[in-house]
């Protein structure tokens, strides 16, 4: 129904219609107010954001209005038929919208605690089929990486506000539509809410400490809507600053190192015939596309949402690549008064493909492979590198390989909810959330007796199948209730979760080529599997309470069991206390014009880490041993009944500020100190056992974190920017014994970073010789510590040379758009970090690998020639010199990066060709993701994983320069 308004005064006047929508998704806004300036005349939206007024023949202003959303004036042209009009979220209307958090919804302005909120329309800039890869830059305080590049089948990691454990794991806890665990496809998000301080992830007890990420499903409501999104692509390989040598730069290179008598004989020049592209021949340009179907709407009484999802990713590696089918259903149904019902389905279905060339794989080949060995007879056929006259150290031919050899996965994963609401009174809600999940998988790598990887084993086969299934229930007692001013808010939860994993793997030598079957298999060398289960349990209360939304105070207890742990510490309590004073609603505030918001907030709690194995705390035997020719068991782990989580303990202060409706403004300081760490601790050999898991030692995490929004722009141009960075500083307080734990180049000390690296500190390049050299310390007869130069590896002191984790991370976005057009541009960023370029040893090894190609110098860097030289680089000598490519601070680089993650124009169809079209809504769109990476980094990405023990960057999967063309469109 349209609302049409006349006058009599308009004495030549035309109709035009419009439609008013959501500038941030598009959806229409019903009840908006569409005024004609100084004509007295306005029209409200229905339904659909439709509406249709009279206006008269000359160029007229529209003022549009609806709460929670900026004020838009529009300017009409004399005879203009049809407007559009989007309506852009003011910042004070967005605290007032509900956040999910997990257990509980609250309104924003009111949550005491520190919370991070992304939209699904936020998340969905860059294309990727991971929710946590599409959270990376978007939430202070969050650091997402990954180590494997481009490799679509490997997931990135998360940490939330630093790692605070040393061998359990430090992910964040994931939480899908209330329930602990779960699956999602990106297409399916609605919102995602990140919880980071202990008064918001305290409800989750013993696995809260590495904060928690709760994913919101689509629900369906009002109109029935078909929604099409259909998007394809392609991806190339970025290499950075890395450039390997072609044939002739080979060739001059190795012409200075190598034995100048016997260099015609080991390199004659006809090998300059040959030049090899190893990395054109390994690489493609990659298809990703992504296409969703989804029909959603309902009545008072039901609602359902149901989607199809289609995503597949050529890896940039040949033979590698993802395709996933994905299938969610979400459906609420209210029985009666009291009662409502939702039944979730999600089911998905993959298959997956790693190269399998044998050796050490393409990746490694692509790069190291030398551009004189021709990977082809002169018949054409392919080469295996075994032949004589290959250069190449490994001897491996991966096209060779691929002929033949496979590395593939199918894995399946269904979980559904059952979710009963019931309302027992006007204050009391009872309500049961379950969840049932399996998963099943199965991978096999064939290896050809024809291949390389196949002739030892005269062709191997193996077999790995993993299943896993989880059942979770959730029962919640709510008290909601206020008295006048006073407002309160009683929970009380009963939970208890079980997940069971069985694994088993099998390996056949002795197969005909071409039969991937183990049944034909000559000889099985070896079956092996395992089986592990879980039990957590909780019980948990809390009591929010808040005074005339001015004064607000929450408290709760959690107390945790599970079956992880030591019999004497299966249980273990939790609490949180944190409070929220909004200071502009205090009467002595009402009158001011500057301030929308004031909140200060502060909290303090316990959370708790269980990410450790099944069983650990138990004593175990192993039956690897035989007695009389009769399999025999030896002790392998010794019980430890007192095992316990570990515990960490937070405070969180924070002010969040808005201003005259267009600038908001958050800042958290927070302080974590994670004691009882779950660590190793070693044994005397005289106990029969080499360690023991125990609850020794403490890390500290204190950091600032700044979220900043404003609306720049708000005409006919529009121009909005977020802005986000986070400090964190770590530290570990103490240790088993005060004992430093060294893992390869890292040293976990107290007073230091738990990332620090501890090697030996490269000072340059001798310019009298050319030799590498080291910082070597020592203390004299006073104490003093007396400094010098050596030459000599070994003679040179290992000591602290930096740390692995950043100073400092964020990101920043600015959204334009002017009509129908929209343009986003996302950057973030990583600074402070150093990050060993382990490739380097490899491909700047000075002459140590002269059967491996290698790398270009990169502008700046210099090689040492002569006496006099003052270069980057020492001497090549042939066989290495004085083991310069050794570990050392040599090849620890600035991490540090800018990237553009990802830019996208699109385009809004006008409301005139969409009515033809008998569409609601059409969108079309390009999108760029990687385009362009500020860094001094060496290598190929300097985005590796941010652990305590990581850092490095190896023969790294190159990332993928990604543009993508889409369609949206609404039905």
């Amino acid at each position: 129904m349209f609302f049409i308004f006349d006058t009599a005064s308009l004495f030549a006047q035309h109709r035009i219609t419009g439609v008013v929508r959501d500038k941030t998704n598009n959806r229409p806004l019903e009840g908006a107010t569409v005024l004609i300036w100084n004509e007295g005349v306005n029209a409200i939206t229905n339904a659909e954001g439709e509406f249709s007024i009279v206006i008269p023949d000359k160029d007229i202003t529209l003022i549009t209005s609806f709460v929670g959303y900026t004020v838009d004036t529009t300017l009409v042209a004399n005879g203009q038929a049809g407007v559009l009009i989007a309506l852009n979220p003011s910042l004070t209307s967005q605290l007032n919208n509900v956040v999910v958090m997990g257990y509980t919804s609250k309104q924003q302005s009111h949550i005491s605690g520190s919370v991070a909120v992304v939209s699904g329309e936020q998340l969905n800039d860059v294309t990727s089929n991971n929710v946590t890869n599409l959270l990376q830059g978007k939430v202070p305080g969050v650091i997402v990486s990954n180590g494997a590049g481009g490799n679509p089948n490997t997931p990135p990691a998360a940490i939330i506000r630093g790692s605070g454990s040393i061998s359990a794991g430090a992910a964040p806890l994931y939480v899908v539509d209330g329930i602990i665990g779960g699956m999602v496809n990106p297409n399916d998000v609605e919102s995602v809410t990140i919880l980071k301080d202990a008064a918001v992830t305290g409800l989750y007890g013993s696995r809260a400490s590495n904060g928690v990420i709760i994913i919101t499903t689509k629900t369906g409501k009002g109109k029935t809507r078909v929604d099409l999104s259909s998007r394809v692509g392609f991806n190339k390989i970025t290499t950075g600053r890395f450039d390997i040598m072609n044939a002739q730069q080979l060739y001059d290179y190795q012409k200075t190192f190598l034995n100048p008598a016997d260099f015609d004989r080991v390199r004659p020049v006809s090998l300059l015939q040959q030049n090899t592209d190893w990395l054109g021949i390994a690489f493609r340009t990659g298809i990703t596309q992504n296409h969703a179907l989804s029909v959603s709407g309902g009545s008072e009484k039901t609602q359902f949402y149901t989607s199809l999802n289609y995503y597949q990713e050529q890896g940039t590696l040949e033979h590698n690549g993802t395709q996933k089918y994905n299938l969610r259903t979400n459906i609420s149904y209210k029985i009666n008064d009291k009662l409502k019902m939702h039944v979730r389905f999600n089911g998905g279905f993959g298959k997956s493909e790693e190269e399998a060339s044998g050796g050490m794989g393409a990746l490694y080949g692509a790069f190291t492979n030398m551009p004189w060995d021709n990977p082809f007879n002169a018949d054409g056929s392919i080469r295996m590198g075994t032949e004589p006259g290959w250069i190449g150290r490994e001897k491996n031919n991966f096209l060779h390989g691929w002929q033949y050899n496979f590395n593939k996965m199918k894995q399946a994963d269904v979980t559904g909810d059952l979710v009963l609401v019931y309302k027992l009174s006007q204050h009391f809600t009872l309500s049961t959330f379950n969840r049932a999940a399996y998963s099943d998988s199965k991978n096999v790598v064939y290896a050809d007796v024809k291949s390389k990887a196949g002739l030892a084993a005269n062709g191997s086969l193996v077999n790995v199948f993993n299943t896993s299934s989880g059942l979770i229930t959730s029962n919640r007692l709510e008290y909601q209730n206020n008295f006048g001013k006073h407002n309160l808010d009683v929970l009380a939860v009963a939970e208890m979760e079980r997940n069971y994993s069985d694994n088993n793997s099998i390996t056949g030598w002795g197969l005909p080529s071409g039969l991937a079957v183990m049944d034909v298999a000559s000889t099985i060398l070896n079956a092996g599997g395992n089986t592990g289960e879980n039990v957590f349990s909780k019980e948990l209360v809390q009591a929010d309470y808040n005074y005339d939304n001015r004064y607000f105070a929450v408290g709760s207890f959690i107390n945790e069991s599970s079956s992880r742990f030591g019999s004497n510490n299966r249980s273990a309590g939790f609490y949180t206390l944190s409070g929220a004073w909004i200071l502009s609603n205090e009467n002595f505030m009402r009158d001011q014009r500057i301030f929308d918001l004031i909140k200060i907030r502060m909290s303090y709690g316990s959370s708790g880490n269980a990410q450790i194995g099944n069983y650990q705390s138990l004593g175990l035997y192993t039956f690897s041993a035989s007695y009389s020719g009769i399999t025999a068991s030896v002790p392998l782990q010794m019980a430890n009944h007192d095992l316990s989580w570990e515990k960490a303990k937070t405070t969180n202060f924070g002010i969040d500020i808005s201003l005259f409706e267009r600038v908001s403004v958050s800042v958290d300081w927070y302080d974590k100190t994670t004691d009882a760490l779950l660590l190793n601790v070693p044994l005397p050999y005289t106990s029969g056992y080499s360690s023991i898991i125990q609850n020794v030692g403490s890390v500290k995490n204190r950091g600032i974190e700044i979220n900043l929004n404003t609306n720049n722009l708000t005409g006919a141009l529009k121009w909005r920017t977020n802005f986000n960075i986070a400090f964190n500083h770590n530290k570990v307080l103490a240790l088993y014994q005060h004992t430093d734990i060294v893992s390869g180049s890292h040293n976990i000390s107290e007073g230091r970073d738990l990332s620090s690296w501890y090697m030996r500190k490269w000072v340059g390049v001798d310019p009298e010789n050319g030799d590498p050299l080291w910082e070597k310390l020592a203390i004299d007869a006073d104490n003093h510590s007396i400094i010098t130069q050596t030459n000599s590896y070994n003679e040179a002191t290992q000591q602290f040379t930096g740390k692995a984790s950043p100073d400092f991370t964020g990101g920043f976005i600015n959204t334009f758009s002017y009509r129908g057009f929209a343009l986003n541009a996302f950057f973030n960023f990583v600074s402070g970090n150093k990050v060993y370029n382990a490739s380097r040893e490899f491909f700047d090894s000075d002459g140590s690998y002269q059967t491996y190609n290698s790398m270009n110098l990169i502008e700046g860097w210099t090689r040492w020639q002569e006496p006099g030289d003052v270069a980057t680089h020492p001497k090549s000598v042939e066989g290495g010199n004085r083991f310069s490519n050794r570990p050392s601070s040599r090849y620890l680089e600035d991490g540090s990066y800018i990237r553009l993650r990802n830019v996208s124009l699109s385009y809004q169809l006008s409301d005139q060709l969409l009515n033809k079209l008998r569409i609601s809504n059409a969108r079309l769109f390009v999108s760029g993701d990687n385009l362009w990476t500020g860094t001094r980094f060496s290598g190929m990405d300097p985005e590796v994983l941010l652990s305590s023990s990581g850092g490095i960057s190896r023969f790294t999967y190159p990332n993928s320069r990604r543009i993508i063309v889409g369609l949206n469109v609404k039905f």
